[in-house]
């Protein structure tokens, strides 16, 4: 027994009978409404009204396992909780005072509700699957799937949003800046993230829209500042780059990062981080005001237009500077313009819509993700193994919301998946 448990029978009022009384007063208890969450300091629920008898009581309300948590947990010397109205409790062992001496009602769940509820939900906390539920989760339906699914997607945008603001606020409200950083994180694909990352960091948007017309410039800049100019070529090609870098870094106070950062083992030639550096430059050249784009278009298709871009020529038959390598296409590729799409493109065309209270725009962007095909990757496959049916890119990024926050977490009381199967019989 927890107080998790015993907040989700509250909350649900997942109870044998309507028939609540107040323990040793006998007096009769209505739940009008149980109370909101509390996840911060403070009381369990905020908000509730009950009433007892004939008084109807709005306030806040505090669980226990035993009403002897209360002095346990230091309560009664916090004046935050002396507007609890009702102590909710597994087992009254001690009565439970406000600091002026006032008795606070206290109800008992014990014997209130099905005990195969808490068998199933301990099933659950114990087991060493890899999700909670992964004998049970077949059982889903559609509907509840496709409702979790939508609520699953808007929050993993909402974290999204909570995190760019938070890099707004530290850079003077400079959203172009931050769409700048993260779509050349993103163009890292998980390996080179992290340099990509320092790469943005070093070379602000600011200086490269100066050179948005001259790609020879653009990827002198990108190339010099990644540190994979920093020795002597024979090629004509990084040769050029390296004089035009050289001018430019003195123009802009550049200092180059240290080129051992990128990561070249176990990947595909198509797939180095000097490709997508050039690529990565080429999409600074046709997507100028890119931000500015997604957010007036409304066709998928055309953001797509402006994503496609391809390496430089050189890069045809080289993988190195210097090192002729077999043909290659240089093209990005169309799963790596959808990765682009759900990573970049799709949560700042939500969180600028979110931001500026553009409902349509958001609604734009969860539109945008359902015109994509679902992410393959360990997740989704093994969620496609359990019989969910993951079909596009809103479902796909639900179901890492799900795995992240609250299977691994094992949150099954606040999952809607978790909740169907565990008050299945009620």
């Amino acid at each position: 027994m927890n107080e998790e448990f015993l907040i989700y029978l509250w909350s649900n009022k997942l109870f044998y009978t309507d028939q609540l009384f107040v323990h040793e007063s006998g007096e009769k208890i209505q739940i009008i409404h149980p109370g909101s969450r509390n996840r911060d300091s403070g009381p369990d629920l905020f908000n509730a009204k009950i009433k007892i008898e004939n008084t109807t009581w709005a306030g806040n309300i505090e669980i226990h396992v035993k009403s002897s948590d209360w002095k346990l947990h230091k309560h009664q010397n916090d004046p935050s909780y002396d507007n609890i109205i009702l102590h909710v409790v597994y087992t009254d062992d001690v009565p439970v005072y406000r600091l002026n001496g006032e008795k606070i009602p206290t109800i008992v769940l014990k014997g209130l509700f099905d005990p195969q509820l808490l068998t199933t939900y301990q099933s659950f906390l114990n087991n060493t699957n890899w999700i909670p539920c992964e004998q049970q989760i077949h059982q889903i339906d559609h509907f509840t799937q496709f409702a979790w699914f939508e609520s699953l997607c808007i929050e993993r945008l909402e974290e999204k949003a909570l995190g760019i603001a938070q890099q707004l606020e530290l850079n003077q409200q400079n959203f172009t800046e931050i769409f700048y950083r993260q779509l050349c994180r993103n163009f890292g694909f998980n390996t080179n993230a992290d340099a990509f990352e320092l790469l943005a960091k070093s070379l602000p948007y600011q200086i490269l829209s100066k050179h948005a017309n001259r790609p020879d410039q653009l990827e002198a800049l990108i190339f010099g500042q990644s540190g994979m100019l920093a020795k002597k070529f024979k090629d004509e090609y990084p040769n050029a780059l390296k004089m035009e870098y050289h001018f430019l870094s003195e123009k802009y106070c550049l200092d180059a990062l240290d080129s051992k950062i990128w990561k070249f083992l176990r990947m595909r030639p198509s797939n180095f981080p000097t490709i997508r550096l050039s690529q990565f430059a080429a999409l600074v050249m046709s997507s100028a005001g890119l931000l500015t784009k997604m957010l007036e278009m409304n066709r998928l298709n055309d953001i797509k237009s402006l994503i496609k871009v391809k390496a430089h020529n050189y890069w045809l038959n080289h993988s190195y500077f210097d090192r002729i390598s077999k043909s290659k296409s240089v093209q990005l590729g169309n799963s790596s313009i959808d990765l682009l799409l759900i990573n970049t493109v799709i949560p700042f065309t939500f969180i600028y819509g979110k931001i500026f209270e553009l409902q349509e725009v958001q609604d734009k962007a969860l539109l945008w993700y359902e015109q994509i095909k679902a992410e393959k990757n360990t997740i989704t496959r093994k969620f496609l193994s359990l019989g969910l049916k993951i079909e596009n890119a809103k479902q796909s990024q639900a179901v890492l919301q799900l795995k992240k926050n609250y299977c691994d977490k094992k949150r099954c009381l606040s999952c809607r998946f978790g909740h169907s199967l565990i008050s299945r019989n009620m």
